[in-house]
């Protein structure tokens, strides 16, 4: 499921909003898309996940 987050793109250098997809590991939640600009990839970790 695609939701659209806010995340910093290293290359660009600025915060964007990107969609993509939540993964989880090590009991960590992480959204992981494409910076819309330039097309680096660009994560944000969201916090602990549910157990």
């Amino acid at each position: 499921m695609a939701e659209s987050y806010n995340g910093y793109c290293v290359k660009c250098r600025e915060k964007r909003d990107f969609t993509g997809e939540v993964s989880e590991s090590n009991n960590r939640r992480m959204a992981k898309g494409k910076c819309p600009v330039c097309g680096t990839t660009v994560t944000r970790i969201l916090g602990k996940a549910q157990v």
